[in-house]
C-alpha cells in the first residue's frame, strides 16, 4: 500500500515538473497565435524563426560566448583537475572548495560580484565581459567532471609508460590525456549548455547591444508569449537535453 502511494506521489511530481514543458512543445505546433486552444498543426512558427534577424544575431552571440568560454574553461578545468588529483600541497582542501564555489553560491550573487568587479576596473561591458564571467562558472563544471574521470583511472598506466622509456610529457599526451578525453568532452559539453542557456549572469555583464539568445527571449516575452517563442524554446529544450545526454554517454565510457 505504501509503495503504491509513493508511486502516485512520484508521478504527480513528474507531472508537475514536465507538464508545462509538454504544453509549450504542443502549442509550438499550433496554428493559432494565442496558444490557448488547439486549432491545427503547423510548422509555420519554426519557419518564421529564420526571418528574425535579431534572433539570428543573438544566436550567433550566444554561440561565440559559449564556444570561447568552453575552450578556455576546458583547458583551465583539465589542468586544475589534474593538479588537485596528483599534487599534495598546503591548503589543498581550501583550494578545492574555492574552485567549486561558483556551483554553490547563488547565481545572482555571482552576477552582482562580476558586475562590481568590471565597474571597479573601469571596463566597458561587452561580449568580452560576458565571456570572462561565463569562464568562471564553466571551469568549475569542467573540473568536477574531469576529476570524476580521474578517480576511475589507474595511475599505474602512466607509470608503466614511463617505465618503458616514455618521458613524463609523452606519457601524459599518449596515455593520460586519451583516457581523460571522455571526461573532458563531457565537461565541455555540459559547460557549453550552461553557458548557452545562462540568463542572470549575462544580463548583468552584457553591454548595450550585446544580446544573447536568453536575453532576446526575455525581451520578447515582455510583450506576450508569441508562437515563435514557443518554437524557439522547444528547439532549445531539445538541444539542451540532447547535449546533456551525449555528455553523460561520453562521460560514462570506460575507454
Amino acid at each position: 500500500m505504501k509503495s503504491r502511494w509513493l508511486n502516485i506521489i512520484a508521478l504527480l511530481v513528474l507531472v508537475f515538473q514536465y507538464l508545462p514543458i509538454l504544453v509549450l512543445i504542443v502549442f509550438s505546433f499550433d496554428e493559432s497565435r494565442l496558444a490557448v486552444r488547439w486549432t491545427g498543426f503547423t510548422f509555420a512558427w519554426y519557419k518564421a524563426l529564420l526571418n528574425e534577424d535579431t534572433l539570428i544575431s543573438a544566436f550567433k552571440n550566444s554561440l561565440l560566448v559559449a564556444s570561447i568560454s568552453v575552450i578556455v574553461a576546458g583547458a583551465m578545468g583539465t589542468m586544475a583537475a589534474i593538479g588537485l588529483a596528483r599534487l599534495r600541497f598546503a591548503g589543498e582542501d581550501f583550494y578545492r572548495a574555492l574552485l567549486m564555489l561558483p556551483i554553490i553560491i547563488p547565481e545572482i550573487a555571482m552576477a552582482v560580484a562580476a558586475l562590481s568587479l568590471f565597474l571597479a576596473m573601469g571596463l566597458k561591458l561587452s561580449l568580452a565581459t560576458i565571456i570572462v564571467s561565463h569562464i568562471v562558472f564553466c571551469v568549475a563544471y569542467v573540473t568536477l567532471t574531469v576529476m570524476g574521470r580521474l578517480e576511475g583511472m589507474d595511475p599505474k598506466l602512466e607509470e608503466a609508460a614511463q617505465d618503458l622509456g616514455a618521458p613524463p610529457l609523452v606519457a601524459f599526451f599518449k596515455v593520460t590525456l586519451p583516457l581523460l578525453m571522455p571526461g573532458i568532452i563531457a565537461g565541455c559539453l555540459l559547460a557549453f549548455v550552461l553557458s548557452l542557456d545562462d540568463f542572470i549572469i549575462t544580463q548583468f555583464t552584457a553591454g548595450v547591444g550585446d544580446t544573447t539568445l536568453p536575453l532576446w527571449i526575455y525581451g520578447s516575452v515582455k510583450f506576450g508569449v508569441k508562437p515563435t517563442i514557443n518554437a524557439l524554446s522547444t528547439l532549445m529544450i531539445l538541444g539542451t537535453v540532447g547535449t546533456s545526454l551525449l555528455a553523460e554517454v561520453i562521460r560514462s565510457r570506460k575507454t
